[in-house]
């Protein structure tokens, strides 16, 4: 905190800041891009955060910098409507943030900020929707305004889309609401959580491919596409296959016998759409068993659900990559009872669930086998790491 404040200081200037505002991110235990499609997911905040030093202002202007160089100061004055930054740029999840904030619970006041992470960017761990939420909680505290938990992960969610992907609201409302020692399953329409808790001796490895999963450019239009064939899916199958009566969503769908889902997949004649829709229900599907392992301690049960889910998403959904298959296979071949990308896919990273004993096996193998062979830091730190569940955001007075 000292060395924060110092920066803080070299970069605005007395006086010091007012506020900490603490997000973390997360890892995706199983349920994969079934968010926007409205069906509950299994995640857990890590113990990694995107961290907020803020000063007030006494005007509307926002002033922001980031203690990674590659991220530029940004400025810009809040307004009801405020145009982004040019396309990728970081200062955008700023800007989505404060504009939802503005809108929904505003006026609000401006400030100065510091932003600091513990987050590897673009892998996956949503360091972007961290960093959304710790700015709405900054927009609230520096106004003096508060909002339900709930409420406002829901609406950063749809703010976030002001950067250009259409994603679910799992990331926001995990960051947001979080347990210590605990999973949550997330449902949506209404957004709720359901704390599992996460047995004392499973562990949760995390480990970076090297390939970033920038949610902008090519990968956009990729996630954006995944989105848009997942829809299409169900509105094919809903208007023009089965006709079902009172069929209209995929929670719709995932309630009928399974002898009935077989026949709706099987009836979709475009190849894509039938394996989208595919991946999509089993997902969801196995969500609700990985709870049901999950509270019964069955690792071997929740670790054979993972990797079922990355079948599924490396054969049917196409978001792997070579480099996310050779590390879930290097972490089964150590002893994982389980391994599977994690995050949008297109890169990032992938989580392996251990115990206590094959935890640090998993880690050996990881660096050993496929860090070893690449140009990368001896401190793989940021890169390879062992999270337990941590709780979500927080804002400190200072």
């Amino acid at each position: 905190m000292s060395d924060l404040a110092n920066r803080f200081a070299t970069q605005f200037g007395p006086p010091g800041p007012a506020y900490l505002i603490s997000a973390p991110g997360r890892v995706n235990l199983i349920g994969e891009h079934i968010d926007y499609a409205g069906l509950p997911v299994l995640p857990v905040a890590v113990q990694r955060q995107v961290r907020v030093l803020v000063r007030p202002r006494a005007d509307r202007t926002v002033r922001v910098a980031n203690c990674d160089p590659a991220f530029p100061p940004r400025t810009f004055a809040i307004t009801n409507d405020i145009d982004p930054f040019p396309v990728g740029d970081w200062g955008n999840y700023i800007k989505a943030a404060v504009q939802h904030v503005e809108q929904r619970y505003g006026p609000i006041g401006g400030f100065d900020a510091l932003v600091d992470s513990a987050l590897p960017v673009a892998a996956g761990l949503s360091s972007s929707s961290a960093l959304v939420i710790a700015t709405g909680l900054t927009a609230l505290a520096v106004s003096r305004r508060d909002a339900p938990a709930l409420e406002l992960a829901e609406g950063l969610a749809l703010a976030e889309q002001y950067v250009g992907t259409r994603g679910g609201g799992m990331d926001q409302a995990i960051s947001l609401g979080a347990r210590e020692g605990a999973a949550a399953k997330i449902e949506f329409a209404p957004l709720h959580l359901t704390y599992v808790p996460v047995p004392h001796e499973w562990r949760f490895v995390v480990a970076s491919s090297l390939v970033a999963a920038e949610k902008s450019g090519a990968v956009q239009e990729a996630y954006n596409n995944r989105r848009r064939d997942v829809e299409s899916a169900l509105a094919l199958l809903v208007g023009d296959v089965v006709r079902w009566p009172g069929i209209e969503s995929y929670r719709d769908v995932v309630s009928l016998p399974a002898v009935e889902i077989d026949a709706a997949i099987s009836s979709i004649a475009d190849e894509t759409l039938r394996r989208r829709f595919r991946h999509v229900v089993r997902e969801g599907a196995r969500v609700l068993a990985a709870e049901q392992a999950m509270r019964r301690s069955d690792l071997e049960a929740f670790g054979e659900l993972m990797c079922a889910s990355h079948v599924s998403l490396r054969d049917d959904f196409e978001v792997s990559r070579a480099e996310l298959n050779e590390m879930v296979d290097i972490a089964m071949e150590a002893g994982a009872a389980g391994a599977r990308l994690t995050g949008a896919g297109f890169g990032g990273c992938i989580v392996a669930l251990s115990d206590r004993g094959t935890a640090p096996d998993v880690v050996t193998a990881l660096r050993k086998r496929y860090y070893a062979s690449r140009s990368v830091p001896d401190d793989l730190d940021n890169l390879l790491f062992v999270t337990e569940p941590s709780g979500g955001a927080s804002v400190s007075a200072l």
